[in-house]
């Protein structure tokens, strides 16, 4: 009986090979390719007047020199807007190379190519650049207040303006018994993965052929990208995404200048060209994410319904909009959670500022999100003196309910509409888990002892599985072997264990028999990318799909061969065999000899497949006009819209009375991502993500200074949280399946990170009696919020220390 291995906690069968030094990442390839190095702005607003390279050009080793006056056609043209949007009022995208003006430290200005690194770094070293200095417009006050701009055509900084309203929420807020204002913040965060980006391209001028390699989430963008930049059929490239050290959605814009430059110059140089990202080029010239200001205005009922729900947030974009304004809508859409507002008003503005631009990081827009909604659940507990769980389970939308449509429009332009999940039950596993109605004892307890203890919650709604599509393509080998290949990426998932996971129960085969590849548009053309949770539910039901037909063509190969009918037969370990027959059998390898009819035998089994051997029927064709030769199966999943994956978090924070540390003592998730392909993936993206929300609540932060200047530009001074920092993670899950996939998954990826800042902020508020309303939140800030409350300018909570009070 072949064991089932879709729902086993089935060990990542990379890991031996990465954890021994065995991975292959972008800068292990190229040895013998030319390198580049860039001149970077180092002012955040700035005309350039003039770029002397005299002095560069004897330096040992030296290959070429850009500027932007030496790129012609579109590779010297403005990058693209990647997702247009009726409400991205004035979009703005920078070059390949800065032409007349830089708008953020770190933009690209003269692209170097020399034999080696070193050369190239000497060579940029040179070049000297003169500008004339602008106003720098940092942070998103500044920017709201309009009185220098960004962009000299944009007007008041606005790049996107967007208003979403469900019923008629100035009544109803008018209505209300009972109404609270919230200002909150969050500010800017970055992925910071361990492998910053990197690009290395090969060109064949025989062929005519341009093979690039890059660290990239999205083989299949780059490769459309970097063809339409250098005016080449798509035909003649081909994108191959190598191990990568991280993306955590810093490395989904595409194309990236470099992405362009490198193969560019590869053309012209006729010599291989690679690029990899060091840590301080990553730091200013990548993606942030986070930084928004928000304002909350709620009106509920004497029991903490809530009627009535206005939001307003500016929302920091940074220098350009290359990634269109998806991180602000996911804001503005998934700060519900699974929470059913009377009537509901978002309104937000998408500004510019000189930093670095904005694409989405793991989370994209959801911790803001789930900041306001639970820090406004959160108010309305304190106001009312209700306990706090219990406000949040008076407003939940109900399993019965379920599709719940929100009347609003997601980040796919499709209707925000939850297909599955069971909210109160999962609120019941985090009480049990995290122990919540005997936490007035432990407190108790605590403070006996001097200390101070806090019990914070979150919940959140993760939009997972956008569309618009993924494929897959599996082939059978005569051997038995089973190639996978589905053209997302791979940057840590575990794709190839979860994706054989499901093609060995398809197919009925061994595990071990199944190969998978990512991210190689040599094998599969067409797909959209790793990023919003999407790969389990994308390529997972892509993989499926195509499994179910490669193994309906080897039952209905086998079902001839053995003169029985298909629907007599099963697939067990690799074998077909007739149901309560199995002597009459042949292993699925045969089935792919078969499927391929021979002129020549190049072993023992393909002899079976030739003309002399009596196995076809002398009155058909070898091959049917409705088939193709070769044991093969393809398919794409389309879906009509996202799933929505769902969970709960709780911490137990001790703050300390006198240096306000701030020491996570618990963290306790419940998480559905409906039917889980690994049990034990699920639980590595839950502890990673978690990880990186707690580094988003107490550490991670991009200081910028007032003249643009990114302040703490290396691991010397950007802090993360490591092992000692991130709490031991306690998990339970419940499964609710999505009804609009044949598996029944939803997606995990980002679920750990979503709701961090939220928990450790109620945590901390709890622990001491005052509002938290901005984060990250370092020692220093708290220490200086208790002075603030101890001189009264921060009013205390209302409710006594209890999770239990109504």
């Amino acid at each position: 009986m072949t064991t089932r291995q879709f729902g086993a906690p089935v060990q990542r069968r990379e890991d031996p090979r990465l954890v021994t030094g065995n991975g292959r990442y972008l800068d292990d390839l190229g040895h013998t390719a030319y390198e580049a190095a860039f001149v970077r702005s180092p002012h955040a607003h700035a005309r350039i007047i003039d770029i002397d390279v005299t002095e560069a050009l004897d330096t040992p080793g030296l290959v070429g020199i850009w500027t932007h006056e030496d790129l012609e056609g579109p590779v010297g043209e403005h990058l693209p807007v990647l997702i247009p949007h009726p409400a991205l009022i004035a979009p703005r995208t920078g070059r390949a190379l800065a032409k007349d003006e830089v708008n953020h430290v770190g933009e690209a200005i003269v692209f170097v190519v020399a034999e080696d690194r070193y050369a190239a770094e000497d060579a940029a070293a040179k070049i000297r650049v003169d500008y004339e200095f602008l106003p720098a417009v940092v942070g998103v006050e500044k920017s709201r207040a309009a009185t220098e701009l960004v962009h000299d055509d944009v007007p008041g900084n606005v790049s996107a303006h967007l208003l979403q309203e469900v019923g008629d929420l100035d009544a109803a807020m008018a209505g209300a018994p009972h109404r609270l204002s919230l200002d909150l913040s969050i500010e800017r965060s970055a992925s910071i993965p361990m492998e910053g980006k990197g690009v290395y391209a090969k060109w064949d001028s025989d062929a005519e052929h341009l093979t690039l390699w890059s660290s990239t989430q999205t083989s299949t963008g780059v490769r459309a990208a970097v063809a339409t930049r250098l005016g080449l059929p798509l035909a003649k490239v081909d994108c191959i995404t190598p191990d990568v050290g991280g993306g955590f959605g810093s490395k989904i814009m595409h194309p990236w200048p470099e992405e362009v430059l490198v193969p560019w110059a590869a053309m012209i140089l006729g010599h291989d060209v690679k690029w990899t990202e060091d840590r301080r080029e990553h730091f200013i010239s990548s993606t942030h994410e986070r930084g928004q200001l928000q304002q909350v205005e709620v009106g509920f009922d004497d029991e903490g319904r809530v009627l009535a729900l206005d939001v307003k947030f500016w929302h920091d974009n940074g220098a350009y909009t290359p990634y269109g304004i998806i991180v602000p809508i996911i804001t503005a859409t998934q700060l519900l959670g699974p929470y059913k507002p009377g009537t509901y008003r978002v309104e937000f503005w998408s500004l510019y500022t000189n930093t670095v631009l904005v694409t989405p990081y793991r989370g994209a827009g959801r911790p803001q999100g789930v900041f306001a909604m639970e820090r406004t659940m959160d108010a309305i507990a304190d106001y009312l003196g209700i306990d706090r769980a219990e406000v949040r389970s008076r407003n939940f939308i109900l399993p019965e309910e379920m599709p719940y449509d929100h009347g609003l429009m997601f980040q796919d332009g499709r209707p925000l509409k939850y297909d599955s999940g069971d909210f109160p039950a999962s609120l019941a596993k985090l009480k049990a888990l995290v122990g919540w109605d005997d936490f007035a004892a432990y407190r108790e307890e605590a403070e006996k002892h001097g200390r101070r203890v806090g019990l914070g919650i979150g919940c959140y709604v993760e939009g997972t599985g956008v569309g618009p599509y993924e494929g897959a393509h599996i082939v059978i080998e005569t051997s038995g072997r089973v190639n996978v290949a589905t053209g997302l990426t791979t940057q840590g998932q575990g794709h190839q264990t979860a994706f054989a996971q499901i093609v060995a129960d398809e197919l009925g085969v061994p595990l071990e028999s199944v190969h998978v590849t990512t991210g190689d548009t040599r094998k599969m053309a067409y797909a959209v990318g790793t990023f919003a949770s999407r790969a389990a539910v994308m390529s997972g039901n892509a993989v499926a799909l195509a499994a179910r037909n490669a193994r309906a063509k080897a039952l209905k190969i086998a079902a001839d061969a053995l003169e029985v009918s298909a629907d007599d037969l099963e697939i067990e370990d690799g074998v077909i065999s007739v149901k309560g027959a199995p002597d009459t059998r042949m292993d699925i390898g045969m089935t792919a000899v078969l499927s391929n009819p021979l002129r020549y035998a190049f072993d023992e089994a393909a002899k079976a497949a030739t003309q002399f051997a009596g196995t076809f029927d002398p009155d058909k064709p070898p091959v049917a006009d409705d088939e193709e030769p070769g044991l093969e199966g393809k398919d794409f999943y389309s879906p009509t819209q996202a799933t929505f994956a769902n969970g709960m978090h709780a911490a137990v924070v001790e703050t300390d009375p006198v240096t306000a540390e701030i020491r996570i003592l618990r963290y306790c998730v419940i998480h559905d991502c409906g039917t889980m392909i690994n049990p034990m993936i699920v639980e590595g993206q839950v502890h990673g993500g978690v990880a990186q929300g707690v580094g988003g609540a107490l550490y991670e932060r991009m200081v910028y200074d007032e003249s643009g200047q990114l302040l703490n530009a290396s691991f010397m001074d950007f802090l993360m949280p490591y092992a000692s920092e991130v709490p031991h993670v306690e998990t339970d899950h419940l499964e609710t399946p999505s009804p609009l996939n044949p598996l029944g998954i939803k997606g995990a990826g980002e679920a750990g990170t979503i709701p961090g800042s939220a928990v450790i902020a109620s945590a901390i508020e709890d622990a001491e009696g005052f509002p938290i309303t901005r984060m990250p939140i370092s020692p220093v800030e708290l220490w200086e919020l208790r002075q603030r409350h101890e001189r009264g300018e921060i009013p205390s909570l209302r409710r006594a220390h209890s999770t239990n009070t109504e």
